[in-house]
């Protein structure tokens, strides 16, 4: 039978070791295309590049059966171009990551990781957005490879409804005190930010985005929770913002 077509990306880059570990677990489930930012793209959120050209060039970076490309775009740009020009057919499967620093709760609208996940769900590919909570080079991606293939694998088997993807975070823990996967909803959480205003050595003044992270969500059916509680938070992701709920509502509005 054919192999499943996987195409792995991510927004931390190429050479990323979050990716680096997606692609060598991935390479275990299906035939492998990698298409992902030639450098850092954390934060860019569902930007594309309509400004400037792409350029996106064959590399070698690990032994493998994988085919890999990097591309000079966004994690979006990565996932539209692969599956225009780079892929022989349209991809079984999409996985985003593994990204470098938890994608949990509001961090979902703001996430290159998840965005990459997003884009292939609005082309009809199922798609999966894999974060862990460690943002070091070095974090532990080991300790999940067995839940990554598991979810991955159902996914292929499963497939998913129209119009979703999954959100995947993982704790920050050891192979032995991951308890296991709670599927969950995204917490209500924000950053309470501020701009943290600084003068460089010419005198001109600049701004330093800096934040904090409070979770208002008291819930035990929540991603935070999950996490706080050494679980791996699984949240299905809808790209439909509309608020259903609130459309009836609207209607009776003197607009």
């Amino acid at each position: 039978m054919e192999k499943p077509l996987i195409l792995v990306t991510n927004d931390d880059g190429i050479n990323a070791p979050g990716i680096r570990k997606l692609i060598h677990l991935m390479n275990q489930l299906g035939e492998v295309y990698v298409v992902a930012p030639d450098k850092p793209q954390s934060g860019m959120g569902h930007a594309v590049t309509i400004n400037s050209t792409l350029q996106c060039e064959s590399v070698v970076v690990d032994e493998g059966e994988q085919k890999e490309f990097y591309c000079s775009g966004t994690p979006a740009d990565c996932v539209k171009i692969a599956i225009d020009q780079i892929m022989p057919r349209k991809p079984d499967l999409c996985v985003s990551g593994i990204n470098h620093g938890s994608n949990s709760s509001v961090n979902v609208l703001y996430s290159g990781t998840m965005s990459a996940a997003v884009e292939a769900g609005i082309n009809s590919i199922p798609a999966i957005g894999f974060s862990l909570c460690d943002f070091h080079y070095d974090a532990d991606f080991d300790a999940s490879s067995d839940y990554i293939l598991s979810i991955a694998k159902n996914v292929l088997e499963n497939k998913l409804p129209e119009g979703i993807v999954l959100n995947v975070n993982i704790p920050k823990a050891t192979k032995q005190e991951i308890k296991g996967v709670k599927v969950c909803r995204q917490a209500r959480a924000n950053w309470i930010e501020e701009f943290d205003k600084r003068i460089d050595p010419r005198g001109r003044q600049y701004y330093w985005l800096t934040g904090e992270f409070v979770n208002m969500d008291s819930g035990d059916d929540t991603d935070e929770y999950a996490l706080e509680n050494n679980y791996i938070s699984v949240v299905p992701v809808q790209f439909d913002l509309t608020a259903h709920h609130f459309l009836s509502q609207l209607k009776n509005w003197n607009l």
